[in-house]
Formats: C-alpha cells, sequence, structure tokens
C-alpha cells in the first residue's frame, strides 16, 4: 500500500502582511498532480489544517477545492484527517459521517480508526487529533490525568491495537525521543518548560507514525515516526528548509515502511539575504526580487532612506536588519543587562518581599503545579 503523508497546511495564514492563499493553492496543486500520478490508497492530513480555529470563508474554499481535486484525479482515494491545535475540532466534525461516505474521513475531537485493505490484508489508522489532557480529564472522567505523555499513553491504552497487523497513527502533538528534541523553528511556539512534551515510546508498536506540529520534516528518533513538516515556508527561520510530500509503502506485515520524501517548490520563497545596501540593491536576481525576504545590512556609516531604496528592487520585504560593530555591541550589553526570570523565581521574589522569608521546598511544589498547570490550560501552540 502507498499513502502520502501531509501536515501543517496552514490555510489562510498570512506571512507578516503578506496572504499566502494563492502560494498555499499552487503547492497544493503539486500535491493534486502526484496523486494523480501515483494513485496513492489514502492521503493523511496530520493537522492544522488552517491557521485558525475560525477560518475565513476563503480559507475554507481553498480547502474545499483542494479535496475535490483529490478526489477528482483518483475517485478510489481515501482522505484521513485529524485537527490540529491551530483548528477548532467542532468545525472541522461538521457533517463526519456524511464525508466519510464519500471516503473522507475526519477526526476532530475523537480518536477514530479507519481500515484500507490491500493485497496482504488490513491496514488500521488510526486518527488522532490534537488534545490537552485537560480535554480528556473531562471525556474519559479521569482527573488524575495531568500531563500530556501520560494522556497520550492512556488514549492508545484505550484502544484495542492488533499487533499482527499493520498500524499506522495519525497524530498532532510535540513528540521526543527522551531527551532529544526535534528541530523547530520561530513559527512554532513550545509550552515553557517542556510541559506538551510526549515520548514516543508508546508509538513504537506502529508501522509508521504520520506527525503534525512542527514544519520541518523529520524523523524523531525511529525513520517510521515522522513529521511531514508544512508544504510552504512559514517563517523567515525556514528559509533553509525543503519542503516535502512524504510517500510511504507499506509491504506485508513485518517489513520496515519505505519512506520518500518528494520536493514540493514554492511560488515565491522565503529567503534571507545580507549585505551592504549598495550589494543588496545591485546583486538583486529574478527569483529574490519577487520572493518573501529577509534583509540584513552590513554597512558601519549612516545610510539615506535604505528602507524606500530596497523597496524599488524586492517586493515583498519582510523584515530589515542591520548588523554592524555598534549593533552587536549594543546587543551585547543588553544580553549582560538583561536576566530572564522563570514564572516560579518571579513568584518567590514577591513572595519573599511580602513575607519576609524565602518559598519551603513544599510551597515551591505547589508553585509549580499551579503554574504547570495554568500553561496547560492556557497555551496556544503553533
Amino acid at each position: 500500500m502507498i499513502f502520502f503523508h501531509l501536515a501543517d497546511l496552514h490555510i489562510g495564514k498570512s506571512l507578516h502582511h503578506y496572504n499566502l492563499l494563492e502560494d498555499q493553492r499552487y503547492v497544493l496543486a503539486q500535491v493534486v498532480r502526484e496523486i494523480r500520478r501515483v494513485r496513492p490508497a489514502a492521503l493523511l492530513l496530520a493537522g492544522d489544517i488552517y491557521d485558525k480555529s475560525v477560518p475565513s470563508a476563503e480559507a475554507v474554499r481553498v480547502f474545499s477545492e483542494f479535496l475535490d481535486d483529490c478526489l477528482e484525479a483518483y475517485s478510489e482515494l481515501k482522505i484521513l484527517v485529524i485537527s490540529g491545535n491551530h483548528d477548532s475540532g467542532d468545525r472541522l466534525d461538521f457533517a463526519a459521517e456524511i464525508l466519510a461516505r464519500q471516503h473522507l474521513y475526519i477526526a476532530g475531537n475523537t480518536l477514530k480508526k479507519v481500515v484500507i485493505e490491500d493485497e496482504y490484508g488490513p491496514v488500521n489508522f488510526y486518527l488522532s487529533p490534537f488534545f490537552k489532557p485537560a480535554y480528556l480529564r473531562k471525556q474519559m472522567g479521569k482527573p488524575e490525568l495531568s500531563s500530556y505523555n501520560e494522556a497520550m499513553k492512556l488514549l492508545l491504552e484505550q484502544v484495542a491495537i492488533n499487533d499482527q497487523e499493520r498500524n499506522v497513527l495519525l497524530a498532532h502533538q510535540f513528540f521526543v525521543n527522551g531527551k532529544h528534541l526535534p528541530e523547530m523553528s520561530d513559527s512554532e511556539i513550545i509550552t515553557v518548560g517542556g510541559l506538551d512534551q510526549i515520548d514516543i515510546a508508546p508509538l513504537r508498536r506502529f508501522a509508521y507514525v504520520a506527525l503534525g506540529h512542527l514544519h520541518k520534516p523529520q524523523r524523531v528518533g525511529e525513520e517510521y515516526i515522522r513529521y511531514s513538516g508544512s508544504p510552504l515556508k512559514y517563517s523567515v527561520s525556514e528559509a533553509d528548509h525543503q519542503k516535502s510530500l512524504s510517500v510511504i509503502t507499506l509491504a506485508e506485515p513485518g517489513e520496515k515502511a519505505q519512506i520518500e520524501e518528494v520536493a514540493l517548490s514554492a511560488w515565491r520563497e522565503v529567503m534571507k539575504k545580507r549585505g551592504t545596501l549598495s550589494e543588496l540593491l545591485t546583486t538583486a536576481t529574478p527569483s529574490e526580487r519577487q520572493a518573501y525576504i529577509s534583509l540584513t545590512m552590513t554597512d558601519e556609516k549612516e545610510m539615506i532612506n535604505p528602507k524606500g531604496q530596497l523597496e524599488s528592487v524586492y517586493e515583498r520585504i519582510l523584515e530589515l536588519r542591520l548588523d554592524n560593530i555598534n549593533v552587536r555591541a549594543r546587543i551585547k550589553e543588553l544580553d549582560e543587562a538583561t536576566t530572564v526570570a522563570t514564572p516560579l523565581e518571579v513568584f518567590g521574589e514577591f513572595y519573599q518581599e511580602m513575607s519576609g522569608r524565602e518559598l519551603s521546598l513544599e510551597e515551591e511544589q505547589i508553585m509549580t503545579d499551579i503554574i504547570n498547570q495554568a500553561g496547560e490550560e492556557d497555551v496556544c501552540d503553533h
């Protein structure tokens, strides 16, 4: 069986103040062409379909057109969708039962199982939408549930997985391999203190794990546990990423999944460029002129209207930076003068000022639990 793995479409997203809908249409059309060429059994969309929980009408239209085009490219295609932290699970779940009859399977709030047969028997796809422990505490009636790690373990324990068959998991969470963190970009905000980290240990029983949440294509510990990454670059920190579509081949039970990355190209790239103002003005290539670009000027002397001059050459400037001796010296002074305190340290200083004594170990633990619970409830991940 061959299936595609894609995630973090973020349809409707803007890059700084630039609308990306046309760029998204361009890259999604490449996925449709691959579906027409390869005719995979399934397309897995591992969360963050939209960039906002209440997407614009135009964003919804872009996704709807994409689904229509996929099924027109190959009518036997099964499309499996889970919600991400940017999505509204309730909205994504709308008409899910009806859509399932059209080979479109959506898990917005609860884990679902979809079975697809091939010549070697069934492949069981488990669709696990984004969750927070607080939601599962209520859903499962487990008030003692406190961490993302425990929640994922409990969620999978609720499912009767047949290890003699091939099983695939779709999930949209922040997975780690022990203490080894995956590579992240500026467009992903991770909970303070690593509160939302989930170890991959319970995922090792699956033949393939299709992850969403992080924007760089990468494995987590094992080749078959993978983030597909986003199809477009959504921040300057992603300028060096090679975006791709993951193509997975599962043979008979017990054999390793074969993984291929098919490169995706952007209509307009996200780029970084540095040099003196004169160099930036005179060396721009056609692709740089139309790209979403971050420019760093290295001039030591004062410049006259650099922004206006550069805007006459580059169509979509994301940011202008200055990097010279004076700037670096100033940054060093600020770094030396600035100390970032943790929430616990801030409270400890406040408590000592008010009560005249330091927190006891027991009081520190109570405050740590309160801070962690507040972060779990309020965090908005990217």
